[in-house]
């Protein structure tokens, strides 16, 4: 299997992560190893976390995403060279940075993050400020290289100019929402900048929160999973969702395989694209993910898609 770069730094690896939302979340201990273990035997690397998964779940608390790779990985010490962790932090300042990084060092029982992120920009963190405390990390060896996620390309494109500038660290990825039903967030001036830049895309909700899988086609389907209840989901239950996941019928039946294989072989065939950040709940949803890479969309169904997802 083909590996792609991350921007311009040394990091590759094959074209699907693993999103570690759901780790603490919808799955325990147990099935997020199981899911680790397949993963990497897969010979796929990119894992992505952040400090904040799983907050929200309850009974779980800030951090035990990384507690449970970190759990995992206390297990099986000889597969850190086989992996690439991606984590996220919230809080931009100097001392702020470095509080999240040693928290996840510790979290995630590794002395290395090969991708620190910030989670979400904050205006009233100076870029400068941010990406030279990164350069301190960068350079006492705590991460390898800094990426951003939900940034727009405005942002984008000062943190690239006082990076260059000031000599300091750059960012060489992109973690955005996007998907078939979420063209309008990436498509245009976001994905020129990264394209511009040379990023790394690296998005996430790919599946549009398990929608573009098709099991939610009804109002009774909501109940199926955590994410089937909320808003992200319902939002999509409409005429254009609809017609989305006929063209996904369609071209699955084509090509003998998923709605969710190809709704990410969909994304893996645009140039801008590195990975998708995927989330699996069992063995065999990772299985379905897992396969996108090799899938390769007639010229008819990916207009097909391209067609009913712009409508």
């Amino acid at each position: 299997m083909e590996k792609r770069r991350l921007g311009r730094s040394a990091l590759k690896f094959q074209p699907i992560g693993l999103g570690g939302v759901v780790f603490g979340w919808t799955i325990g201990e147990a099935m997020s190893h199981r899911l680790l273990d397949a993963f990497v035997d897969a010979g796929f690397s990119l894992v992505e976390t952040a400090e904040s998964y799983t907050f929200w779940a309850p009974g779980s608390k800030w951090g035990e995403s990384e507690m449970l790779i970190g759990s995992w990985l206390k297990n099986n010490p000889g597969k850190r060279d086989r992996l690439l962790i991606a984590t996220k932090c919230t809080v931009l300042s100097r001392a702020g940075l470095r509080a999240s990084v040693e928290s996840s060092l510790a979290r995630l029982n590794t002395d290395y993050i090969d991708l620190f992120q910030s989670h979400r920009d904050d205006r009233d963190v100076p870029l400068e400020e941010t990406l030279s405390a990164y350069g301190e990390l960068i350079k006492e060896g705590k991460i390898r290289y800094i990426g951003a996620s939900n940034y727009d390309a405005p942002r984008l494109a000062e943190a690239a100019r006082i990076a260059s500038g000031k000599g300091l660290p750059q960012y060489q990825s992109l973690q955005p929402h996007y998907n078939l039903l979420e063209r309008p967030l990436f498509e245009d001036a976001l994905e020129e900048e990264c394209l511009r830049q040379e990023l790394g895309v690296i998005p996430y909700y790919p599946l549009a929160a398990g929608f573009l899988t098709g099991k939610y086609r009804s109002e009774g389907d909501f109940g199926k999973s955590a994410r089937g209840a909320s808003q992200t989901v319902r939002k999509y239950v409409n005429d254009r969702g609809f017609g989305v996941l006929e063209a996904l019928d369609a071209a699955a039946r084509k090509h003998n395989t998923s709605n969710a294989t190809v709704a990410l072989a969909w994304l893996l065939h645009r140039k801008s694209i590195t990975a998708p950040i995927v989330s699996a709940t069992n063995l065999n949803q990772l299985r379905e993910l897992l396969a996108a890479p090799q899938l390769k969309l007639d010229e008819g169904s990916l207009i097909a898609l391209d067609e009913a997802s712009s409508a």
